[in-house]
């Protein structure tokens, strides 16, 4: 099913005089419990589409479509609304807040996505997260004791907390060495299929794109 639409989306950048067209009519399509991974050179457009799908920055022309309803119509109140509750995000790294453990990390989240649930129902979502993640037992650890992998979980754990529609993961292991990036490779994949997630992944690294479902290629503002 698909969650995500991109149709024939355009995006001009003027630079000075000159106007340059980083996206040139791109369309896609983001299923649930897939992983699309979207390669191609620096420059080729892969973030810029990113963005644009999570509601980062907007489209020149064409359409986003999200669970049927278009962003492109809807304020910018509506589109904050959506990524604090149906979005996940990670990043090359983890942005943790330092000062908070791992579980008021998620608790955290739980409150930006303006969940529903009673504080009971929240702490037991936490470790039932933090049991997939493999990270129950760093419940109460800070950022600073963690390694490189353990705060990628912690992120990846922060993203889905909140049971989110679709997840957008920009470079989510080019911090990490060779075994950790495949164990957060591996960990992406799993929540995927298990949560029927719409993951849409930007990645260099060839050697993680044999845990996508999908692989495109992106050529100077174009999927080919």
């Amino acid at each position: 099913m698909t969650v995500l639409a991109i149709d024939d989306v355009r995006k001009t950048f003027n630079n000075g005089e000159v106007a340059e067209d980083i996206l040139k009519g791109v369309h896609l399509a983001l299923n649930a419990g897939e992983v699309t991974a979207l390669v191609g050179a620096s420059g080729s457009g892969k973030s810029t589409l990113l963005t644009i799908a999570a509601g980062l920055q907007q489209a020149s022309n064409g359409e986003v479509i999200f669970d049927g309803h278009n962003m492109t119509d809807m304020s910018a109140e509506q589109i904050r609304q959506i990524r604090a509750s149906q979005f996940g995000f990670i990043f090359q790294f983890a942005h943790l807040v330092p000062f908070l453990t791992v579980e008021e990390q998620l608790l955290l989240m739980l409150d930006v996505a303006e969940t529903t649930l009673s504080k009971k129902a929240q702490l037991q979502e936490v470790d039932r997260i933090l049991v997939l993640v493999g990270m129950s037992h760093r419940k109460q650890a800070y950022p600073a004791s963690l390694s490189g992998g353990e705060k990628q979980r912690v992120a990846i754990a922060r993203a889905i907390i909140h049971r989110p529609k679709v997840l957008f993961a920009d470079e989510p292991t080019a911090s990490l060495d060779s075994q950790r990036s495949k164990e957060v490779m591996q960990l992406i994949h799993d929540m995927t299929k298990e949560l029927q997630i719409a993951t849409l992944l930007v990645t260099h690294d060839e050697e993680m794109l044999i845990y996508a479902d999908r692989i495109i290629k992106m050529t100077d503002g174009l999927i080919n």
